[in-house]
């Protein structure tokens, strides 16, 4: 990617260098993601190009993931970003989680899978700075139905209300859920409180014949499962 942060734009590069015609001649993978990135933001601005300002992005958020799933507030902070191109990422992102979410509803038990379920909601709350919790509700053969951020916290707490838990599992006829929430700190250990909500929640969705398949933690680049440690027991 070096060879690519000039400050000349990506119009007076020769041809078959310029990452529009070469994904058309090569394909999508011949380019890096800084140049698939520079591809869908266009361009870039005076004194830089759009690969880039592509790389400045991230390196500036550690990873295309991080990226993406930055608040639409936070992007629009950054040098060179206005309402079109921060627009398009949260589109591109949105259309990332889609996709993952169509994968799901195909006819296999996916949300059994504690790893795959832990990917899934490291992308969509891993890199919060905020403390959300959410579930995914799942029908009888573990197929989703919903995922949905129910709580939203401050920087180290979520202040979650077990009825609305189970409201919506109610409203959706859910026959199990995932719980899930994020660890602003980066650190995906369970605290009590988090242990002491897992087992009122898992006690009280019971009573109704809604089971309580797991409670994931996520942080940048980490997730727990508390069903895998032992804490939710096998039903």
């Amino acid at each position: 990617m070096g060879k690519y942060l000039t400050n000349r734009g990506i119009s007076s590069w020769p041809t078959s260098e310029r990452p529009r015609e070469r994904i058309l001649r090569r394909g999508a993978q011949s380019l890096s993601v800084a140049e698939l990135l520079a591809v869908c933001l266009g361009s870039g601005v005076a004194g830089e190009d759009a690969v880039g300002m592509a790389g400045r992005l991230l390196t500036r958020f550690g990873g295309l993931d991080a990226l993406l799933a930055a608040t639409v507030k936070g992007l629009l902070q950054l040098h060179g970003l206005g309402d079109a191109k921060v627009a398009l990422l949260k589109a591109i992102h949105e259309l990332s989680m889609r996709n993952c979410e169509e994968e799901f509803a195909k006819p296999r038990e996916q949300f059994a899978d504690t790893d795959t379920v832990s990917r899934y909601i490291q992308k969509r709350i891993g890199h919060s700075d905020r403390e959300l919790f959410g579930c995914l509700y799942l029908d009888s053969r573990h197929q989703l139905l919903s995922w949905e951020v129910l709580f939203y916290g401050s920087v180290d707490r979520a202040h979650v209300h077990a009825r609305e838990v189970l409201k919506r599992g109610f409203e959706l006829n859910a026959a199990g859920l995932v719980l899930a929430h994020n660890h602003p700190s980066g650190v995906a250990e369970p605290s009590h409180a988090d242990l002491l909500l897992t087992r009122e929640l898992t006690e009280l969705l019971q009573k109704v014949d809604i089971r309580v398949i797991d409670h994931i933690i996520v942080g940048r680049g980490s997730s727990g499962s508390l069903a895998r440690r032992g804490f939710i027991a096998a039903q």
